[in-house]
């Protein structure tokens, strides 16, 4: 998790656990559409299971589990690959991206299935609402024509699912190129701060910001994207509006040692957290198998009655 991820979207999450009946589940299948080391693949699970916790998801309030652990996704995954056509899964702009990407290398067949077992991810927990951005709208109108095409063959089985666009959280752009979003996968790891970056690389990350040359401190996405970029990322680590905050500024080296340290201040409980559960691997676990027992009593079900609907069940 960067902290990207983290101030544009995880906070958002932990205050909509509180509203919603709301799932959220690392999804370690979709990883496979590439090869994994298997240990690294292991560790960055339930380091992420632990990252979210620590973030503020509270597995008491809302249902956090791993994918993996439930063979409903899996089998749910095949159905909707069966009723999904390949000529709607060829147009989808990810498949067509990543697989451009990936050239003349080795290009797995579950890049082009993963939309259906995204789909029954969705369905499983009969999801009225998907929070998505706009880049992933796609993802959700698919699987809103799947489990239309299946209800129509087979008889009312699944919820139809809306995409709605979350609270908007923080802007946060590569710090090295302020024109592109802060990404894991950048070409520069010094654009990118970690949620659990050490706070020394944190500082020297900031320190380092591209802006620009003239010297002026004001948000203008268009003309100053490092500046703007700065001011959005303080803005979202304190509460305050970007467009605020720049009166506050007549030079660039005391706004990246304000944005530096606001961030360092929000990270520090994060970290803090992380560190507990990191030291109790144990209570992860238990936690691991809460998540998924919580979330088996809804999967199974919906499992069952997509089944009846097909003619599969025994009884």
């Amino acid at each position: 998790m960067h902290l990207g991820n983290y101030l544009g979207a995880v906070r958002n999450w932990v205050d909509e656990q509180h509203k919603h009946d709301a799932f959220f589940t690392i999804v370690d299948l979709h990883a496979l559409t590439i090869p994994q080391d298997p240990a690294m693949l292991r560790t960055k699970i339930r380091e992420l299971f632990m990252l979210l916790i620590a973030s503020g998801l509270d597995p008491e309030v809302c249902t956090l589990f791993v994918q993996s652990h439930l063979h409903e996704h899996a089998e749910l995954g095949w159905i909707m690959t069966c009723t999904a056509s390949i000529g709607e899964l060829q147009r989808m702009v990810q498949f067509k991206e990543k697989s451009a990407k990936q050239g003349s290398d080795f290009i797995s067949a579950g890049l082009l299935t993963y939309p259906a077992l995204q789909a029954a991810d969705i369905v499983l927990y009969d999801a009225d609402l998907v929070p998505v951005g706009e880049d992933q709208r796609q993802h959700v109108e698919i699987t809103r024509d799947i489990a239309q095409r299946f209800n129509h063959r087979y008889g009312d089985t699944f919820v139809i699912p809306e995409a709605v666009t979350p609270p908007s959280g923080a802007r946060v752009m590569d710090l090295q190129n302020p024109t592109n979003k802060m990404s894991k996968s950048a070409e520069s790891p010094q654009g990118t701060v970690g949620v659990l970056d050490d706070f020394k690389d944190i500082e020297r990350k900031f320190k380092r910001a591209v802006t620009d040359n003239d010297g002026e401190v004001r948000y203008d996405v268009a003309a100053k994207p490092g500046v703007s970029n700065l001011l959005s990322i303080l803005g979202g680590a304190t509460g305050a509006r970007a467009q605020d905050l720049a009166a506050n500024y007549t030079q660039y080296g005391p706004l990246k040692a304000d944005a530096a340290a606001a961030v360092i201040e929000a990270l520090r409980p994060v970290q803090a957290r992380f560190g507990e559960l990191a030291h109790d691997l144990g209570e992860v676990t238990r936690l691991m198998n809460v998540g998924a027992d919580k979330a088996r009593v809804v999967a199974s079900a919906t499992l069952t009655r997509a089944k009846k609907a097909l003619g599969l069940s025994i009884d």
